[in-house]
């Protein structure tokens, strides 16, 4: 199996540089997701993203989906004290106890939403015919109208590291937009 990255494919200029980027880049980044606990999941991880590489986060995103009940929001929600020291003592995941009692806090907001949480998510998706490919990273933004309304709306319902870039990288993630660059491979490809 040829070496995915010197298979010769042009790539996003992050994508490049580890074989869990270039997975990551070519099989889920960009691409449409559904579903309140793969939702619940994005913006979880988004959110442990936060100040560090997501390097960091794809590598230890096994561990997380252990620990973390699969993300399932029922589950995670019903974490307690044991739980929050549990996981502040499993060196699987990134160990930060706001973003450990925000994930066990945003659970129960998901919960209380009125409706689905990728429905809620996939209301801030811009008009794909409105938006143009970004030529280079250097015009792929930080933030964008619909993730600082994200944020906005999911601060609302009471959820906790949900600031605007982190939702502009959920966005991303998620396929709300494609800001695959204008070369790279999977621009050309749905």
């Amino acid at each position: 199996m040829p070496n995915p990255i010197t298979d010769g494919r042009a790539r996003c200029g992050w994508a490049g540089s580890a074989p869990e980027y270039v997975a990551y880049h070519d099989e889920e980044w960009g691409r449409p997701l559904r579903g309140v606990t793969a939702m619940f999941e994005r913006l979880s991880l988004e959110a442990f993203q936060s100040g560090l590489s997501w390097l960091v986060i794809l590598r230890k995103r096994p561990a997380f989906r252990a620990a973390f009940a699969g993300f399932d929001p029922a589950a995670v929600a019903a974490f307690d004290h044991s739980d929050v020291e549990r996981l502040l003592g499993d060196a699987g995941i990134v160990r930060n106890r706001a973003k450990i009692e925000a994930t066990i806090h945003n659970a129960g907001r998901v919960l209380a939403l009125e409706q689905p949480l990728d429905e809620l998510l996939w209301s801030f998706a811009p008009d794909p015919a409105t938006r143009t490919r970004p030529a280079t990273l250097a015009d792929v933004p930080a933030t964008s109208p619909e993730s600082v309304a994200m944020a906005r709306a999911l601060k609302r319902q009471g959820m906790r590291f949900v600031g605007p870039t982190t939702c502009y990288a959920l966005m991303q993630a998620a396929g709300l937009v494609d800001d695959h660059v204008a070369d790279c491979w999977r621009a050309a490809t749905p």
